[in-house]
């Protein structure tokens, strides 16, 4: 069992309100004020996560400065009002911030009982 301190369990629960907040502004027709509030819940969620220094750390890398522009560009373009926009932005950002974490998380989810089956069926799984 992973044991986490409580600035950690504080923000778990921020990036899962902001993630949720994400997911439902973007089922309410791209809600502005939702999209905002979850921007700013997931992005502290992560710095009370793993730290305000790793956090800089891992956005302000040179090799991430492309995605990280994306990221942040979307979601201050979200703040300003043009929420498609930015979430279009927000989401090309976050999939190149996080492309190495992909492979992982799939290997992980091949593991799992019901959902490793469902990843292995043909047409899902990917030649090797």
């Amino acid at each position: 069992m992973i044991s986490l301190s409580d600035s950690q369990k504080i923000g778990m629960g921020l990036t899962g309100f902001g993630v949720f907040f994400l997911f439902f502004g973007m089922i309410l027709f791209f809600d502005k004020a939702l999209l905002a509030i979850g921007n700013i819940l997931f992005v502290a969620g992560l710095s009370f996560v793993i730290g305000l220094e790793r956090t800089f750390k891992f956005f302000f890398q040179k090799h991430k400065a492309k995605a990280t522009g994306f990221f942040l560009g979307g979601v201050f373009i979200v703040l300003i009002g043009w929420p498609m926009v930015g979430m279009v932005l927000e989401i090309y950002g976050f999939f190149l911030l996080f492309r190495g974490f992909f492979p992982v998380a799939v290997g992980f989810i091949r593991r799992v009982p019901v959902l490793g089956y469902l990843m292995n069926l043909p047409g899902i799984s990917s030649p090797t």
